[in-house]
Formats: structure tokens, C-alpha cells, sequence
């Protein structure tokens, strides 16, 4: 007999509650009667680079209410996001998995071709995983989905994959008519994309001017104001600060006339980055102005959440799902101290500014430089809430709880496997940290690079001659990393004609 997964979650979701064992941490969550359970708002920033907040070390953005999150919060600087490219890390915060290992390792839509064929994958995020979302629901939570989505056709929509709720999610991976319309990158404020009229399936047209970013904000703070005596997952996850540019003629005022009175930034504009060339300043008032609507709105969230008096019982995480873009297609924004950017697999490709909020536990305002990355919010959630871990699922996560409380967390190494080439010039291929030291192997050539990020965090300068064992033996663990977890490899593309 043919069983429906998500008829039995829906089915087992009270009795499951009904067992649950509290978890023994401040906010966990409890059967007894007036007992909390922890709430957690999950804000998710699109292409955001590590230093594009001004508590990361941005000089010309201005994120106050960011700022403030962190004197609240802990400051991860060493957080990464599992691929340098959207729909594989959003992937893997959904699952708790490796993008390799659910085949899901480029942005869904890709295809590009060069001397190698890019690896198969999944252009969408298979219904058999639990998400994160499917596995709070089951122990009563309420789930509310608001923004960028890309992970799948509607047969895959958030409301398929555990939210009660979803506003403006879809299969795009940028503000829906912004495709394809280049009239957007002339006048930033034309309606479309960042402005109502959206054309958003998911999504109702506000009134004329309406600024997208605003919108899903108050989408968001609608739910929290709805649920507020209820245990809930509010994922904010921003179509801001994607391509397209677009952001309110007041803000890109204020930056312009900010530029204007900046002394001229020491240094060249440019580096050159292989085949491409990767900016090293920061000085777009356009993307200031979208970063400076990303922080207004963090604001007014945990604002409302001090106003309707719970914010003591939520666990805030902010985060993005990849580097800054800043290789090509504008190159919107400079990432130094780090390397490369989005589509890279250095340094400015996947470690992302991350600050995380837990009241009562997390000493506010501190630093914690434990490596962590996206798959491990599923099971972190999960042991803040006093929920059953789900390890079968959660596979390559870990809960960083511990690295929260100022501790150690227990894990070898993490991992990225990139077997793509993107828009933005990257070279495919996989990469390992494992302490201080990273290394790439690139598939083109069977080359490897190898870096210690405790004293070269720019990856200027390349060990693997210097250190063979060292780069040995991080490359045989890649190896048998991509072997555990099945990842697809690349073939030699015999259509190919360059060098």
C-alpha cells in the first residue's frame, strides 16, 4: 500500500509533540502546561558578502540595526555557506545535507559548458527530504515562508516542503519580472522587480512604489504578530541584494553624496582574479542603498519582536547563502580581506557575515571564530527547541550550540564540491577546511591549492608545494568524502575547442 509522507507527518505531528523530552536548555521546548517553547526567525540575505556589514568591516554600508544584532548576539566569523552559488545552500539549510549529496550542486537553472561537462544534479529539492521546516511542524510549530525560494518548480514550493505559509517564494531566483528586462538596469525604480507591480505568483502587487524588501518584512512581521503566543519558524529569506540593482531614490541619494565626500580609496578598483577580475572597493551607492532597505527591515523585526514582548524566547539568525558578487555581472561589491567572490570557491565565495541571537544562553555581543556552515541550523534548531534530532537527515550538520555558549564544536572538517562552472567565472571543483588550512582541487587540471587561513586569509600565498603532506592529505580526504556522499563528477566536454 502506497503511503503519503506527508499525510503521515501531518497525522503523527500531535502525538509525536505529546513524547517529545524537553531539552534541558533555556527555552526548550516543553509538554507541561504554561511552559515555552523556543520561537526562531531565520533572515536570509541574498549574495551578501562578508564584509558588507558594517560590523563585518564595511566602510561605506550602513547597517546599524545589523550592528545592533550582533551587540546582542554572537558575531560567527567564520561561518560559511555550503556552496558559493544560491539554490545549493539553500538546499542544504533546508536538509541538513551536503549539496553533493542530495545532487543538488549548482543554482537550479544551470548548464554552463567548457573544456568539462558540468556534473548532473537535481534542478529541484526532492519532496523525500524532511526539511527543517517538516520537522518543527511535527512537534507543533507554525511555519510561515516569505522571499526567495529557487528550489524547484511549484511541485516544490515551500508549502510542499513544511510551511504553513508562503509569500513570494517561487522557482526565480530574482525578483520575477527583472528577467530578461534590461530597461531595470537603466532606471532602478522602474515597477517591476524590487517594485510593485511584482508579477510574483506567490506574491499579490502592492500598491504602486511598494518596495519589495518592505513588503516581505511586514509579510513576515503579519505571521509573528498572528503567532505570537504560538512556537513558530519564521524564514525571511530576502530576494535583496540580487541583480538586479533597484532601491529607493532617497537612499541611493544619501550614498551617492556619502561617495562624493569620501577621500579617494587607496588601492586599485580591480584585481585580476584568472580569467576574470574581481573588484576590491566598495563604492556602489545603488547596492549601499539596497543593504541600507536590509537593515531598516531587520530592524523593524526584532523591533516588533521587543513590542509584542518575546523576544526573549527567539532565536534570531541572520546569514546569507553566499558571497558577494564580485567577478562579474556588475561586480556589485568588493569582499577584501578575502578572495574571489560568488561562484568562487575561496574565501569571498562561501564564508558569509552571520550573526545569531539566543537570549539568556549566547553572550551578547561576543565573537566566536568556530568554523560553522548552513547545513548546521537544522539540527542547532532542533536541540535549541528540546526536539529529537533527526540524524539520518540532518547528515552533514552538526548543532553549534556549544560554539554558541563560547565552546568547541566536534567535527574534522567541512566540505564544498563545486562541479560547475557559474556566471561569474569561477572554476569548478572541491574544497576542504579542516582547522586553519583549506584546500581546492580544481577539476580542469587536477591542481591543488593550499592555504592556512589563520595566517593568510586572503589566500595569496599557495602552500601545496611547500607543504606536499599536508596538501596530500587534505586532497585523499576530499577524495573519500566525494566517494561516502556519491558526488557527481564532471567529463570531458569533446565539443570543447578553447584551450
Amino acid at each position: 500500500m502506497r503511503i503519503d509522507r506527508r499525510g503521515f507527518l501531518k497525522a503523527v505531528a500531535a502525538g509525536a509533540a505529546a513524547v517529545c523530552v524537553p531539552g534541558g536548555l533555556r527555552g526548550a521546548a516543553g509538554v507541561g502546561k504554561g511552559e515555552k517553547k523556543t520561537k526562531f526567525v531565520f533572515v536570509l540575505v541574498d549574495d551578501l558578502g562578508w564584509t558588507d556589514v558594517a560590523c563585518f568591516g564595511s566602510k561605506f554600508y550602513e547597517t546599524p540595526n545589523i550592528d545592533a544584532l550582533a551587540k546582542s548576539g554572537v558575531k560567527m566569523t567564520s561561518a560559511y555557506a555550503a556552496c558559493p552559488v544560491c539554490s545549493p545552500t539553500r538546499g542544504s539549510i533546508m536538509t541538513g545535507k551536503y549539496p553533493a549529496r542530495t545532487d543538488t550542486t549548482d543554482y537550479f537553472g544551470g548548464g554552463r559548458r567548457g573544456k568539462l561537462l558540468p556534473a548532473p544534479y537535481k534542478h529541484y529539492l526532492p519532496l523525500e527530504e524532511v526539511t527543517i521546516a517538516e520537522a518543527m511542524k511535527e512537534h507543533g510549530y507554525k511555519t510561515f515562508f516569505a522571499g526567495k525560494w529557487h528550489l524547484g518548480p511549484e511541485k516544490y514550493f515551500p508549502e510542499k516542503q513544511g510551511f504553513d505559509i508562503n509569500k513570494g517564494g517561487g522557482r526565480n531566483g530574482a525578483p520575477y519580472k527583472s528577467y530578461g528586462n534590461r530597461a531595470l538596469r537603466k532606471d532602478p525604480n522602474l515597477p517591476g522587480g524590487y517594485f510593485s507591480l511584482y508579477a510574483n505568483p506567490n506574491l499579490k502587487d502592492g500598491p504602486k512604489g511598494e518596495y519589495l524588501t518592505d513588503r516581505l518584512t511586514d509579510e513576515a512581521i503579519k505571521f509573528i504578530e498572528a503567532e505570537k503566543d504560538n512556537p513558530f519558524l519564521c524564514y525571511l529569506s530576502f530576494y535583496s541584494v540580487h541583480n538586479p540593482l533597484q532601491a529607493k531614490t532617497e537612499y541611493i541619494k544619501k550614498f551617492k553624496d556619502k561617495l562624493a565626500k569620501m577621500p579617494k580609496p587607496k588601492g586599485p578598483e580591480f584585481i585580476k582574479e584568472h580569467k576574470s577580475k574581481a573588484r576590491q572597493i566598495q563604492q556602489n551607492p545603488v547596492y549601499a542603498a539596497m543593504i541600507y532597505s536590509v537593515d531598516e527591515n531587520v530592524g523593524k523585526l526584532t523591533k516588533k519582536l521587543d513590542e509584542l514582548g518575546i523576544a526573549d524566547d527567539t532565536v534570531v539568525v541572520f546569514t546569507s547563502d553566499n558571497g558577494g558578487l564580485s567577478t562579474s555581472e556588475g561586480h556589485n561589491t568588493g569582499n577584501l580581506p578575502l578572495r574571489g567572490g560568488k561562484g568562487w570557491l575561496y574565501e569571498g565565495g562561501v564564508r558569509v557575515s552571520t550573526i545569531i541571537r539566543w537570549p539568556g544562553v549566547a553572550k551578547p555581543g561576543s565573537v566566536c571564530d568556530e568554523p560553522i556552515t548552513s547545513t548546521d541550523y537544522y539540527p542547532t534548531f532542533l536541540e535549541i527547541a528540546g526536539l529529537p534530532a533527526k540524524p539520518n537527515q540532518h547528515a552533514d550538520g552538526v548543532s553549534i550550540t556549544a560554539a554558541l555558549k563560547g565552546g568547541k564544536l566536534d567535527r574534522k572538517a567541512i566540505y564544498w564540491h563545486y562541479p560547475h562552472y557559474g556566471n561569474q567565472g569561477g572554476r569548478p571543483g572541491s574544497s576542504i577546511r579542516m582547522g586553519d588550512y583549506k584546500l581546492i582541487e580544481f577539476f580542469e587540471d587536477n591542481s591543488v591549492e593550499l592555504y592556512n587561513l589563520a595566517e593568510d586569509i586572503g589566500e595569496h600565498n599557495d602552500l601545496a608545494a611547500k607543504m606536499p603532506e599536508k596538501a596530500a592529505e587534505l586532497r585523499g580526504m576530499i577524495h573519500a568524502w566525494r566517494k561516502e556522499v556519491d558526488a557527481k563528477t564532471m567529463k570531458i566536454n569533446p565539443k570543447y575547442k578553447g584551450k
